[in-house]
């Protein structure tokens, strides 16, 4: 009895049977996670390349890929229109004038420098722009005035407009951004629920922009379908001449810092709008594709969905037999383990307390239901052994040790009490 009630407390920290983990245990717990990574990450690389491969020469003009634009090039080259690829900031205004086409294909990806920059010239020109699938991020300054709504399924379209070019094409496929002015002015066609997705709006010099909800128009394959090629014939061939601006993450431009870009205002409030306008750019998750954001919304909720089904049920407790026999040794060194990772030197010397006070209660003739009672038991043990040096209130019924030597010195005094107890 006394070998097993000097088992209970925790080892020492020098002892052999120490909880920190070791390398095996560690790498035990975390391969599943970093196997779980590993797959994400190749996964991610796999549709990279996938994406890539597929989004290759995407709206170029020089492309001949699916998703090219070296078809509309070509057919406008046949109406003695020129094309000339650009993507730089600094050759796209250079670029403009009242006989040019500017066509920005991502104006979402550019910086508000660069919109504030890309917008002045245009203003001015006199020329037409056509900004592909401009969102919220660009619209405030390259279209003032416009606010674009949700996305919608390209699909193909009646004009319901009277723009010349629209009526004329009839049908094209188009979607993506809806687009509302305030008040109206230009041209709205091809509406989805009063909202069309090819808006053109005049500028202040003679020009004019035009906006498309999608791209999907102008890729090569879809240039023969519905009225796609007429359509952009029209919108790109109205001018002689076609500055085709694809932005590179390599201009110059993009790296400039737009602190000083409101300089040029009359009002000389340039430089505020730059700190305002700072909220126009696209941050890391818009870059970030939806089907990614949603992937991780499922992948979140299956987690949750798991632990729950994985968490513990709580219920009355039922008594069941183990199993295979456990020396009472073994259970107490398992559960002194479990106090000491816990740090819980007061669960331990509770329970050494508890059963010493059970055992000396039953040799000193104390009832059981007085045996935790300060008042009824430490009379006894005194009485037992009145020439006892201890302060039996404190040893049997203190305060919790402060640290894991007090409890192994609150261990020993209670075994020598218990011993004494028994010989006396």
């Amino acid at each position: 009895m006394t070998g097993t009630k000097t088992a209970a407390p925790p080892r020492p920290a020098t002892s052999t049977t120490s909880m920190s983990p070791s390398a095996q245990q560690i790498w035990r717990r975390v391969r599943g996670l970093l196997l779980a990574l590993a797959i994400l990450l190749a996964a991610g690389i796999a549709l990279a390349a996938v994406r890539s491969g597929d989004q290759h020469g995407r709206l170029d003009p020089r492309s001949a890929d699916p998703l090219g634009s070296r078809a509309v090039a070509e057919l406008l080259k046949d109406r003695g229109v020129s094309t000339r690829v650009v993507t730089t900031l600094a050759e796209a205004t250079e670029g403009t004038g009242p006989d040019t086409t500017l066509v920005v294909t991502q104006p979402n990806l550019l910086t508000f420098q660069q919109q504030r920059t890309l917008q002045d010239a245009t203003e001015i020109s006199g020329g037409r722009s056509v900004l592909l699938s401009p969102g919220p991020f660009s619209l405030d300054i390259l279209a003032p005035g416009v606010t674009a709504a949700d996305d919608t399924p390209v699909d193909a379209r009646e004009p319901r407009c009277s723009l010349p070019a629209a009526r004329d094409a009839g049908s094209v496929d188009i979607g993506g951004y809806r687009y509302a002015t305030d008040p109206p002015n230009g041209d709205a066609c091809y509406p989805t629920d009063g909202l069309p997705s090819l808006l053109r709006v005049d500028a202040q010099a003679g020009g004019d922009t035009v906006l498309l909800g999608s791209p999907d128009l102008l890729y090569n394959e879809r240039l023969a379908k519905q009225g796609n090629a007429s359509l952009a014939l029209q919108l790109l061939g109205s001018r002689p001449h076609i500055v085709w601006y694809l932005p590179s993450l390599s201009d110059p431009s993009a790296t400039e810092s737009g602190n000083g870009s409101g300089d040029n205002n009359a009002d000389g409030t340039g430089g505020q709008g730059d700190e305002d306008g700072g909220g126009n750019e696209s941050s890391f998750l818009d870059l970030i594709p939806s089907g990614w954001l949603w992937g991780t919304l499922q992948l979140a909720l299956a987690a949750v969905l798991a632990a729950v089904w994985r968490s513990r049920r709580l219920g009355p407790v039922v008594a069941e037999r183990l199993p295979v026999a456990i020396r009472a040794s073994e259970a107490t060194e398992g559960r002194a383990r479990l106090y000491r990772r816990a740090n819980a030197r007061d669960r331990a010397a509770s329970v050494l307390r508890t059963e010493t006070r059970t055992r000396l209660a039953s040799l000193l003739g104390v009832p059981p239901s007085e045996a935790h009672t300060p008042e009824a038991l430490v009379p006894a043990v005194s009485a037992q052994l009145p020439d006892t040096p201890r302060d039996l209130r404190t040893l049997l019924f203190g305060p919790a040790p402060a640290d894991d030597a007090a409890l192994i010195r609150l261990t020993d005094q209670l075994d020598a009490l218990e011993r004494e107890v028994r010989t006396s």
